[in-house]
């Protein structure tokens, strides 16, 4: 997490940026089914940067560690112009009959289900909330200051044989593209089938959808897979779990969002690093 990029000292306390710095990275081992062990912490701090604002940065971190079973083994820290928080997490895979169970990207089959976790669009949403003035304890700005990856569900979606997955970190349509580029196939999502929180709806009514396909920082999963395997995974889920979609045998097409219709619905379908901007449907995501 870079300061000025990723977050503000004006805006994001630091308990919840060292929350955040290691919970986007329990995000990265969930999306393969793993589990987090330790990691290891390198942070570029400006000269001046006061001591309390160390020892509250990693009690946040210590917050989300502990939620998620993680140890803080160590790390460095360097002299630079600004703050950057970069963690290394080490994490390991279940492993069933001498093989790794791991969610994989290029795992996806013709006819497949998606589903995804939770609800979309709340942190981009709250990242608006935040720059309008909204305090920190608004529930939007909460989902983006202090994402919670939902670690353990990933873990079972691994465990009983789903084999495809990744977390909604650019946006959602950008990241299901990820995986129709690696699997080679195409996806059909339903845009009235998204999970949408009632304060998304309320907070921002015309741009709900838009937010929640492209957004970003969700830090929730996507599972794709056979039929069975999603409605076992949600009737065993302890967070909620909607299919939005499937997947079709289209190589190429990449990521569809269409509306009740059928009719396909065009909007920004995440962001792009390096670049600095929105992807739209098409332009580089599959």
């Amino acid at each position: 997490l870079v300061e000025g990029v990723h977050f503000s000292q004006d805006s994001a306390p630091w308990p919840d940026v060292g929350w955040k710095a290691l919970a986007v990275n329990v995000s990265d081992i969930a999306a393969m089914g793993g589990e987090p062990l330790f990691a290891l912490v390198t942070l570029a701090l400006p000269a001046d940067t006061p001591v309390q604002a160390v020892d509250e940065l990693y009690a946040g971190m210590r917050e989300c560690a502990a939620e998620y079973g993680v140890t803080v083994a160590g790390g460095d820290i360097v002299q630079a112009p600004q703050v950057a928080i970069t963690v290394a997490l080490i994490g390991q895979a279940q492993i069933s009959d001498d093989r790794p169970l791991l969610l994989r990207r290029d795992g996806a089959r013709p006819g497949d289900l998606i589903a995804v976790t939770g609800t979309l669009g709340d942190s981009a949403a709250g990242l608006r909330r935040l720059r309008e003035g909204a305090p920190t304890d608004d529930p939007l700005v909460r989902a983006h200051l202090r994402p919670r990856p939902p670690l353990a569900l990933a873990r079972e979606a691994a465990r009983i044989g789903i084999s495809c997955g990744i977390d909604v970190s650019d946006g959602l349509l950008q990241d299901i593209g990820h995986v129709c580029e690696m699997s080679k196939l195409g996806a059909d999502v339903r845009a009235e089938a998204l999970p949408l929180s009632a304060e998304l709806r309320a907070a921002y009514p015309d741009a709900a959808l838009a937010l929640a396909c492209g957004g970003g920082e969700d830090y929730q999963m996507v599972f794709v897979g056979p039929g069975e395997k999603v409605e076992q995974l949600k009737r065993q889920a302890e967070v909620p779990l909607a299919v939005i979609g499937q997947v079709t045998d289209v190589p190429g097409e990449g990521v569809r969002l269409l509306d009740a219709s059928g009719d396909e619905i065009s909007l920004p379908s995440g962001w792009e690093h390096l670049r600095g901007q929105a992807l739209r449907p098409g332009s580089g995501q599959a």
